[in-house]
């Protein structure tokens, strides 16, 4: 066998064991200094990274992994919320503005002004509208998303931080972080209905719409509270690991998942009698969570020691660690190509995490026996002309032809796999 196809078979078989884990890291995306906040964009399957040591936020095709375009926006942008209603995103920065990005030409479209630090914000599909909740001075700012402008400026407990909508109440719930409660506010007049007492330093807001509860993260009294969404009351109170954070609902076995910042686990939860099912250890300091419905997986940043976690939603069980670049800090999730956005801090890098299950195995029923016979092929690639072609790599990415780097291809002809083929050069 000569060195050339040596090699083709060494690095086939690479691809292969990568594949057979099921997830694997696919690439790294530079973007800008700081990246803090990811948003994706399903209309037109974009990502949105927010630098936050920069003053921008980088665009990513969902499909081809590569950078679209850089958005100037405002000095230390550092929260996203996608509209689904209008398809434009919302970008919080620090210079007391909120950029409205319109995400059919990536461009800004308005600067509202007057929001001082949004720290977090959310959409309420209900009335189109953004809550913006402002740390510094205790209120939250709601924008009418139709014309862009202030509507009201809500007042609320001291140091508010996340919040969530409940679509099926119509309700805002923000977290008070310094004043331990929750204060509920009506999706549709925008006045406060009620404020419910938590635990100490209540952080980060669930919603489950199977149950209609919020659950409620304190971070310093190391529990979960569960309100009930009906009638605004406290249900049960969870113990779970140090520094609880960030949080995420399986709807598939209807279970919450708990990432304990201090603790360096993640505590899940039972929906039905609210209570603690398992601790699942992590790695160092987890920060954010995300929920893959493809695969039935939560997969969680891990800050400190430079890596996602990913636990299989059914056996509550680590499936594998993968490493990512330094100090992950956001996650977002692609549904159409299966793949999870990880904002790198200090790295200015986005990572993306592909999982093979559910999408390249409705590509390889499609394979037939003579399909597997393959072509090596050393320069341009010929596709059969007239006829409607692509090329997939081996992920099932679809790929640009004239564009190919040395690998595995497979190449479809009017919706039938027919070849693979092996670039060389």
């Amino acid at each position: 066998m000569n060195k050339s196809r040596l090699c083709i078979c060494m690095v086939f078989g690479l691809l292969l064991t990568a594949m057979a884990s099921g997830q694997w890291l696919e690439t790294n995306i530079p973007v800008g200094a700081g990246p803090w906040a990811l948003a994706y964009n399903p209309t037109n399957n974009k990502i949105y990274c927010a630098n936050y040591d920069n003053t921008s936020v980088t665009v990513i095709d969902g499909a081809a992994n590569n950078v679209i375009t850089t958005i100037s926006v405002g000095w230390q942008p550092y929260a996203l919320v996608y509209n689904t209603t209008n398809n434009k995103i919302y970008c919080g920065t620090a210079d007391m503005t909120v950029a409205v990005i319109d995400c059919a030409t990536d461009s800004v479209i308005k600067t509202i002004g007057g929001v001082y630090w949004g720290w977090a914000m959310i959409f309420n599909p209900t009335n189109n509208k953004i809550y913006c909740s402002s740390f510094f001075i205790d209120s939250v700012t709601v924008i009418d998303c139709i014309a862009d402008t202030v509507m009201s400026i809500v007042a609320v407990g001291n140091e508010p931080w996340e919040m969530v909508h409940n679509p099926t109440n119509n309700e805002v719930y923000c977290a008070n972080g310094q004043s331990d409660n929750v204060t509920v506010i009506d999706g549709a007049t925008d006045s406060v209905i009620a404020n419910i007492t938590v635990g100490n330093q209540p952080e980060c807001l669930l919603y489950n719409p199977t149950n209609n509860k919020v659950y409620c993260s304190n971070s310093i009294s190391d529990n979960v509270t569960v309100i009930d969404g009906a009638t605004d009351s406290v249900i049960a109170i969870i113990a779970v690991g140090s520094g609880p954070w960030v949080l995420i609902h399986n709807p598939t076995n209807n279970k919450v998942y708990c990432a304990n910042y201090g603790g360096y686990s993640v505590t899940v939860i039972d929906c039905v009698t609210d209570s603690a099912i398992t601790t699942i250890s992590t790695g160092n300091t987890p920060v954010d969570l995300i929920y893959n419905p493809t695969n039935n997986k939560i997969y969680c940043a891990n800050g400190q020691s430079d890596n996602v976690t990913v636990i299989d939603g059914a056996g509550d069980s680590v499936i594998t660690t993968i490493a990512v670049e330094e100090q992950p800090e956001a996650l977002t999730y692609n549904p159409l190509q299966n793949r999870t956005y990880v904002a790198n801090y200090n790295s200015a890098s986005v990572s993306v995490l592909r999982d093979i299950t559910g999408i390249i195995e409705g590509e390889a029923r499609r394979v037939s026996k003579s399909c597997f016979g393959s072509t090596i092929v050393s320069g341009p690639l010929q596709l059969p002309k007239g006829k409607t072609c692509r090329v997939f790599d081996i992920t099932g990415r679809v790929v640009i032809p004239d564009q190919l780097k040395p690998g595995v291809y497979f190449v479809e002809v009017d919706g039938s796999l027919k070849q693979k083929m092996v670039k060389v050069r």
